[in-house]
């Protein structure tokens, strides 16, 4: 089935600030062990919506291109992603079905996480569906390192669609976003490196940046670990614009050709930290569709990661455009 056809778009749509790709799953959460038993959260998980979902609450126009199976599961997730204002190209695959993850709150200080996303419709993405989202224009296009690690498929389209939208003059923002139980470290280097030459903005916990940092002359393919300054300083050499460095409670740092710019994270109280770094990348890549300085998009990204750990959910407490100053006011305050 077609992406317009799944989707009922008409075939004429307008750019959109951002775009991105990748699977989409149901995530059903628990508050304590699995082997407990006891109730589940049914939410919608996925890097890339997670980000849509954030520009979008910012005021964009985002869209969102994956695939779901012919289940309950996929009309969910399409529902919640439109419900938040972005825009679906989609396909149904007849025969996979939408991948699901188990999270669990093992203790107040650590989630775990169980994929059932093997053979998924979700991994089935190809340069196809890609092409048709490409076709409408974006601003930006964001992609993750984890699409890549689905399936031949879906890394052909990682590779496709950067390759079409650098020369189209699209910023390319590629977030390393590392996942070891999708591939080894080996295995995400050998493909990420190659994408750097298309990316305009790398992202990247502190521990990824070897992942997708050429390496030193001489130390071969892996090398030995890269300290953070010498990773983004061969990065910009690569051609990346920015190098953006993420340090959760340690804050951020930016790296381009102006040099280094750090800022601190907000201080708030911690209750779930998934899908922080997705909300800081909202957060930095709205404001540059707003044409913000670097620190502009430094504090923007910030305020969006703690609007994500100071609440729970992947995404459900991430800010509006109009929330951005409630973090400015006394803590344990009530606006009435």
């Amino acid at each position: 089935m077609s992406a317009g056809a799944a989707a009922g778009h008409s075939p004429a749509m307008h750019p959109v600030d951002l775009l991105t790709f990748g699977e989409s799953m149901v995530s059903l959460r628990s508050a304590g062990p699995l082997a407990a038993g006891g109730t589940l959260n049914m939410q919608v998980a996925g890097a890339e919506s997670n980000v849509a979902i954030g520009v979008a609450r910012l005021g964009h126009t985002a869209a969102w291109a994956g695939a779901v199976g012919p289940d309950p599961h996929g009309e969910f997730i399409l529902k919640q992603l439109r419900g938040e204002g972005v825009r679906v190209h989609h396909s149904v695959h007849p025969d996979r079905s939408t991948g699901v993850m188990f999270l669990e709150q093992r203790t107040a200080d650590l989630s775990r996480a169980f994929y059932y996303r093997a053979g998924s419709a979700g991994a089935t993405i190809s340069p196809g569906d890609v092409a048709a989202a490409l076709d409408t224009g974006a601003r930006i296009l964001h992609l993750t390192g984890i699409t890549p690690a689905l399936s031949p498929d879906a890394r052909a389209a990682v590779e496709y669609a950067a390759e079409r939208a650098a020369p189209d003059g699209t910023v390319v923002s590629l977030d390393v976003n590392y996942r070891g139980k999708l591939w080894s470290r080996d295995e995400a280097r050998a493909v990420l490196r190659p994408l750097v030459r298309h990316a305009t903005i790398v992202i990247a916990s502190d521990d990824e940046l070897d992942l997708i940092a050429p390496p030193q002359a001489g130390s071969g393919l892996a090398g030995p670990p890269a300290d953070e300054a010498s990773a983004a300083t061969r990065l910009l050499e690569a051609g990346v614009r920015e190098v953006v460095v993420k340090r959760g409670a340690a804050g951020a740092a930016v790296y381009s050709a102006d040099g280094r710019l750090e800022a601190p994270a907000i201080a708030v109280t911690c209750v779930d930290t998934v899908g922080a770094g997705d909300a800081f990348t909202a957060g930095y890549l709205s404001a540059l569709l707003d044409g913000e300085d670097v620190a502009g998009r430094l504090h923007r990204g910030i305020l969006a990661g703690a609007f994500a750990v100071s609440t729970r959910g992947d995404w459900e407490g991430l800010p509006r455009r109009d929330e951005l100053a409630l973090l400015d006011a006394a803590r344990g305050s009530t606006q009435r």
